[in-house]
């Protein structure tokens, strides 16, 4: 899985979906067991809350449900877009994750090994 907490993802599809725009939202959670990743203001829900002692009154809660990953792409800064993404490994024997269309590295997913010498 290529994303990870706090990326900058683009939705590819549902009902945040907006096509022809690039609209760009952060991702606060990863869930690799289940290949779904809570990103900040997509796939909300509105929860209803009985009243309570810590809250009188009752009322409504909106909160963030995961998305699967399948639907979000990685965002490209120099792009400026979603773009599929790739790895390879570098000269010190790290490894990161780069942008298909134009090479830009976009973080790296492992730091470089240490020599045992």
């Amino acid at each position: 899985m290529f994303i990870k907490k706090n990326d900058n993802v683009i939705v590819r599809g549902g009902d945040d979906n907006t096509k022809g725009t690039t609209k760009v939202h952060r991702v606060l959670r990863v869930m690799p067991k289940t290949g779904q990743a809570l990103v900040e203001g997509v796939n909300t829900v509105v929860k209803h809350i009985k009243p309570n002692r810590r809250n009188p009154k009752g009322g409504k809660l909106s909160k963030e449900m995961p998305v699967p990953v399948s639907k979000l792409m990685l965002y490209c800064p120099s792009c400026v877009k979603g773009v599929r993404v790739g790895r390879r490994l570098l000269a010190d024997g790290g490894k990161e994750r780069y942008c298909k269309k134009c090479g830009n590295g976009l973080g790296s997913l492992r730091k470089a090994k240490k020599s045992k010498s």
